[in-house]
């Protein structure tokens, strides 16, 4: 568990982080990382429900330009089918070192 004031939160054994409609899940220290993007939702009585979502499989390597790092992408109709193949995608390429 991280010292700091707020614990990482965690899926599966990797890091989430979340900024608006972007969240990581992954690393950067290792070679790869998810890059999920809410692209719509839909209200169910008062909270917002991602109904698109793009999923990509990204190198971290900070000398490639951003749409070389893309490795995989796909496009889910919610967060659950879209972290679900993101951790798949996830696991199959750090192990594949």
């Amino acid at each position: 568990m991280e010292n700091n004031k707020t614990a990482a939160l965690q899926y599966k054994g990797h890091p989430l982080r979340r900024k608006d409609n972007l969240i990581y899940f992954g690393s950067m220290a290792d070679k790869y990382i998810i890059m999920l993007q809410i692209l719509d939702t839909k209200k169910i009585k008062d909270m917002d429900v991602a109904t698109k979502v793009s999923v990509q499989l990204q190198l971290t390597d900070p000398d490639l330009k951003s749409r070389d790092r893309v490795v995989k992408k796909s496009e889910k109709d919610s967060l659950y089918a879209a972290m679900d193949v993101a951790s798949v995608w996830l696991d199959r390429a750090l192990a594949s070192r």
